[in-house]
């Protein structure tokens, strides 16, 4: 099985891209090894001292790694591992993801459409750099939102969050006056 890496804006983080599904949707986050009971492939990463956070999407894994530890000794274990955990046949989870897309129910038109904004034009690209951006709350205007994976931790996160999704939220969201990370 083929994966390859791709860099992200959080140079403590790499982005591990396989060539099988491993999630039908969602994402998990697993900023520590405590959090990890729901992912077989997250304990096993997390037995590496170097790994500090794991995140996994649809088609990838994100490793967040120490600054002690220098990614030429790092990529190639957490390659053999996960394509060897891939090949065991399995589930990189144990529960599925919580439910992100957006439902009609309970919320309002404003955070259906917050939430519509985020799924189409903001969580795609996020994933691109190995991350996520999970929807917490909307009050008094203010949206909060959960910076996860690669986004944790990174010099980026607040240009992002400020400069492209408060940006967009503002613009196309009446009501919206400001994004917090959570």
């Amino acid at each position: 099985m083929m994966i390859y890496t791709e860099i992200t804006p959080n140079p403590s983080s790499l982005k591990f891209v396989v060539e099988k599904q491993l999630l039908e949707r969602g994402s998990f986050d697993f900023p520590n090894q405590e959090g990890a009971e729901d992912s077989p492939l997250a304990r096993l990463l997390f037995q590496f001292k170097f790994v500090e956070g794991v995140f996994i999407g649809q088609r990838f894994v994100t490793v967040t790694k120490g600054d002690a530890f220098a990614w030429e000794e790092v990529i190639p274990k957490v390659k053999e591992t996960v394509r060897d955990f891939l090949a065991s046949g399995q589930a990189v989870v144990t529960k599925l993801p919580e439910e992100t897309e957006v439902q009609a129910g309970d919320d309002s038109e404003t955070v259906q459409r917050i939430k519509q904004l985020l799924d189409e034009n903001i969580r795609p690209a996020v994933a691109m750099d190995g991350g996520d951006v999970v929807f917490d709350s909307f009050e008094d205007g203010v949206v909060k939102l959960k910076m996860q994976g690669s986004c944790q931790g990174c010099p980026s996160s607040t240009m992002t969050l400020q400069m492209g999704i408060k940006g967009l939220l503002t613009r196309m969201v009446p009501g919206v006056r400001e994004v917090q990370a959570v």
